[in-house]
């Protein structure tokens, strides 16, 4: 039995310092997670928040035929879906700057490299969030949570064949994004001198 299994069967007879542990254990991940999903921090954390008061709430539904990180974050999914239907508005990834991810900076890098890495990393966002919500979160769980095709088959509830098609498309949409985005601040680049 994992330690996860442990904790989950300490809070389910009543140790809510045991939950505790699994929330301190994986909170960060889940809310990096879901601020790739939602694009902004606030709503990252509600999310997330909303996440394990529900997980708490249905832990004796938890099965360990799966890890309880995936488990925990197709809940934090459903939850950031449910509150992007509500809305009906268009996420941006572009407030995602706001939370706190400050770009760790090498001190013997050139003075312009920190201001050149955020650039990139805003040019990433604003193309992810052009990107259909399908293809985002493929992309998100795949690249920067490195979850395998596996893990994002079983998260999502589609089947591998599906992971490797939107993946693959998403991957192929990011690209000419990408290159349209860059393609637009070199023409600003010019027509402003």
């Amino acid at each position: 039995m994992d330690d996860d299994q442990l904790l989950i069967d300490r809070a389910l007879v009543g140790d809510r310092e045991a939950f505790g542990e699994l929330v301190i254990r994986y909170q960060d991940r889940l809310f990096n997670s879901m601020l790739g999903v939602t694009g902004a921090a606030e709503e990252a954390e509600d999310v997330v928040q909303e996440a394990l008061v529900r997980a708490f709430l249905k832990l004796d539904t938890f099965r360990s035929h799966s890890q309880f990180f995936t488990w925990l974050y197709r809940i934090a999914f459903n939850v950031a879906l449910s509150r992007h239907r509500k809305r009906r508005s268009r996420i941006s990834l572009d407030t995602g700057r706001d939370g706190g991810m400050a770009e760790p900076v090498d001190q013997a890098e050139l003075p312009d490299e920190p201001i050149l890495r955020q650039e990139r990393v805003e040019l990433v966002r604003t193309a992810l969030a052009q990107l259909t919500e399908d293809h985002r979160v493929v992309l998100v769980l795949r690249e920067l949570e490195d979850c395998s095709y596996e893990q994002i088959a079983e998260i999502l509830e589609i089947s591998i064949g599906t992971v490797r098609s939107r993946i693959s498309r998403g991957r192929t949409q990011l690209k000419l994004i990408l290159e349209a985005l860059q393609e637009n601040a070199a023409d600003e680049g010019t027509d402003g001198r």
